[in-house]
């Protein structure tokens, strides 16, 4: 079992920054690539970013390449997504997620519960 709790999300004007973070907890949750997904009303899921822990491999949706970072702690057991330059389109609620390596992104192992992100103009 892995746990995932999310942090982070707060309100923003367009061009500002938020730093969220996912909490992992459990034996295995090294065994996991991290990930970052989002979803806006009326629009489907979407994967922003995903990550080993070492970071040896890493992805980012176009829609955030070159503004948003993401990164892991694996001794900390925290991932953090870095979000800078926010568009008002990036507004949504940020849910970070877990895969087994080897697995698909299109179902994910474990979620967070969500973290509000809203970006303002």
């Amino acid at each position: 079992q892995v746990q995932l709790v999310d942090s982070g999300g707060g309100s923003v004007q367009a061009g500002g920054s938020l730093r969220l973070s996912c909490k992992a907890s459990g034996r295995t949750f090294s065994e996991y690539v991290m990930g970052w997904f989002r979803r806006a009303p009326g629009k489907d899921r979407e994967l922003v970013a995903a990550s080993t822990w070492a970071g040896r491999s890493t992805y980012y949706g176009d829609q955030v390449k070159g503004r948003f970072t993401i990164s892991g702690d694996v001794a900390r057991g925290v991932v953090t997504l870095q979000m800078n330059s926010l568009k008002p389109e990036d507004t949504a609620t940020y849910y970070c997620a877990a895969v087994k390596y080897g697995g698909t992104w299109d179902v994910p192992d474990y979620w967070g519960q969500g973290t509000q992100v809203t970006v303002s103009t």
